[in-house]
């Protein structure tokens, strides 16, 4: 039992390595042109983990509740493991296809209609609050003329990414 229990917390160690060096198995293999794609992340630390993880917790407890004897106990946490990496597997594949939302940028204000918070002089800078990938966001604003607070209006160009050139919507 102590090396099925030897080997349940080799893979807990693993996994841990998985976290703090990312990718670091992927890229030995890679590196030496072994594999090629061949298994696709199969051979990833997170999937060795979960495998050598349950083939020791697996196998110590049919070895621990079972009158079953070592070779039994090593085909039960076998059978346990090549399911646990395969979850592995599968779960980190997903996460690896998962695709955000392009990130807005400055341009995507251009043409937003907002209205003002703070005064903006002719002279300097004032606040506006503009919608922004859903939300609403408080950017620096110039005006060729000065526009007072609660007016609407809308962004003629982005000049910074904190600040924006507005004017006044006429209606």
């Amino acid at each position: 039992m102590t090396i099925f229990l030897g080997l349940g917390i080799a893979g807990i160690v693993l996994l841990v390595l998985s976290l703090v060096l990312d990718g670091v198995l992927e890229g030995l293999f890679d590196g030496a042109g072994v594999l090629d794609g061949l298994f696709d992340g199969l051979l990833s630390l997170p999937v060795i983990a979960g495998f050598v993880s349950m083939l020791g917790f697996g196998g110590a407890i049919v070895l621990g509740t079972t009158g079953l004897g070592a070779g039994a106990a090593t085909a039960a946490g076998a059978l346990a493991g090549a399911g646990a990496g395969w979850l592995t597997w599968r779960t980190t594949r997903a996460l690896m296809r998962d695709q955000t939302a392009a990130t807005p940028r400055g341009d995507d204000l251009v043409g937003a209609a907002g209205s003002v918070v703070t005064a903006i002089p002719a002279d300097g800078y004032g606040e506006v609050l503009l919608p922004l990938a859903g939300q609403r966001v408080k950017f620096a604003a110039r005006s060729s003329a000065a526009v007072a607070r609660g007016t609407e209006v809308w962004v003629e160009s982005a000049l910074t990414s904190t600040s924006v050139a507005v004017r006044p919507v006429e209606r």
